[in-house]
């Protein structure tokens, strides 16, 4: 049987699969979501069809991403998303939406999402949308990614108020290539181009990202942005 480019690539990298959840108000939608998620290679570990149905869920099944829809009954998407990072900071969420509405992506970013697809995009990148999410690179649908960045920032610019996690202002310090890379992911880099750009591997940029956001206490890219944009990092 021939292996699939999510089995490839998780066996090169000495990973299981991607555990996915999908959530979903359309039945027949959010089957052939999975379905096609599942026999691409990824791990298919839950499903729902509203908002607190997949909060308790993804509790529960403990995906790696979270593909999401923002409108759903009982809690919106964008609720939906703030208490499944809160509750998992690790659990990467990619919104999946047949709305292109700029306040709907801002606010789903703001909510904690690394990535926005519309439900326009074909199979194959969602399948490359979901397994750059679980690597951590934003992803989003053309002409957005402009859009959330100008989000970064203006968030920016507006007071900050207490640090993340009672942070004291003096943070830590960071690695000259722990700085290089925040730099360039201020600038809206993806972890791809930061390695190619650096010459170093994508794990490793990862694992940079990761021991920054420890060291400043920080829980994801959202803020990880806002704290380079505020101390000129993106200039």
């Amino acid at each position: 049987m021939t292996d699939t480019a999510a089995e490839r690539d998780g066996r090169e990298a000495g990973r299981d699969p991607v555990r996915v959840m999908v959530v979903d108000d359309h039945p027949m939608w959010r089957d052939a979501v999975a379905r096609d998620l599942s026999e691409s290679g990824f791990e298919v570990v839950a499903t729902a069809g509203d908002g607190d149905q997949a909060v308790r869920r993804a509790r529960a099944a403990a995906p790696d991403v979270l593909v999401l829809d923002l409108n759903l009954p009982g809690k919106p998407g964008v609720q939906v998303c703030k208490e499944v990072v809160a509750a998992q900071p690790a659990l990467r969420v990619l919104v999946l939406s047949a709305s292109g509405e700029h306040a709907d992506v801002l606010e789903a970013v703001k909510s904690g999402a690394t990535g926005y697809l519309l439900k326009s995009a074909s199979t194959e990148e969602l399948q490359d949308a979901v397994r750059r999410t679980a690597a951590g690179d934003p992803v989003f649908t053309p002409g957005l990614a402009g859009l959330v960045l100008g989000e970064y920032r203006r968030l920016a610019s507006e007071p900050a108020g207490p640090a993340p996690g009672g942070a004291d202002p003096e943070a830590p310090r960071l690695t000259e290539r722990e700085t290089e890379v925040l730099r360039l992911v201020a600038k809206g880099l993806s972890y791809k181009q930061i390695a190619e750009r650096l010459v170093i591997s994508h794990r490793t940029v990862q694992n940079h990202v990761q021991n920054t956001l420890g060291k400043l206490q920080l829980h994801n890219r959202v803020e990880l942005v806002r704290y380079a944009i505020e101390r000129g990092l993106d200039d």
